[in-house]
């Protein structure tokens, strides 16, 4: 049986999509056959809005509607405690514990040179210009990279990009609560408030 067009063409834009396999794409693609046209239209156009409706904050890299973002532009957050995460998802998780009251810093991806991501692929040397921008005014650096060995050479490298810019500079490494080889995005809230509250200076 030879598969139609449409239907062939919907699978491998799935199939594209991280964790989604040929199955998995095939069940995706026949269950939206079965969904009204007027839901198909609706999630067309929130795929259309995805990129069109967002911007990435000129500071933070947090992924939002409008540049500077909401936290960036929130004069309640301590503007001199930055929060390093890799992905946006990162920082959508630590939002939802509700105790962090810094900014963020978000790097989209961590140092791994077996897939030819170095530091010149990432948000670092932003975050080291916006450090030194800042004239002082940045008290704290919170790395909070996932608990693997990417994510722990990235913290690495930028404690080492950041001392050498300055020695006065606090770097901590959140610490307790997150397993090796553990996701941000994954943790539970008490989980990530203990990471926090159990930081170490590096």
């Amino acid at each position: 049986m030879k598969i139609p067009k449409a239907v062939q063409n919907l699978i491998e834009s799935f199939e594209k999509l991280p964790g989604v396999g040929p199955k998995t794409a095939q069940r995706l693609t026949f269950y939206l056959l079965h969904v009204p046209q007027y839901e198909l239209d609706k999630f067309a156009n929130s795929l259309t809005g995805l990129k069109t409706n967002t911007v990435i904050c000129s500071n933070c890299f947090i992924v939002g509607e409008t540049d500077p973002c909401e936290i960036c532009s929130d004069s309640q957050r301590d503007q001199g405690t930055i929060c390093v995460v890799e992905e946006p998802l990162d920082v959508l998780a630590l939002e939802r514990g509700g105790k962090y009251k810094g900014v963020y810093h978000v790097l989209h991806g961590r140092i791994d040179p077996l897939n030819n991501i170095g530091p010149d692929e990432i948000y670092i040397k932003q975050l080291l210009d916006r450090v030194k921008g800042e004239g002082g005014r940045v008290k704290e650096i919170i790395l909070a990279t996932n608990p693997t060995m990417e994510g722990e050479a990235t913290a690495m490298y930028i404690t080492k990009q950041l001392k050498v810019q300055s020695s006065k500079l606090k770097v901590t490494r959140i610490g307790k609560g997150l397993p090796i080889g553990a996701d941000l995005e994954y943790a539970d809230e008490v989980t990530l408030q203990n990471a926090l509250e159990g930081r170490s200076e590096i």
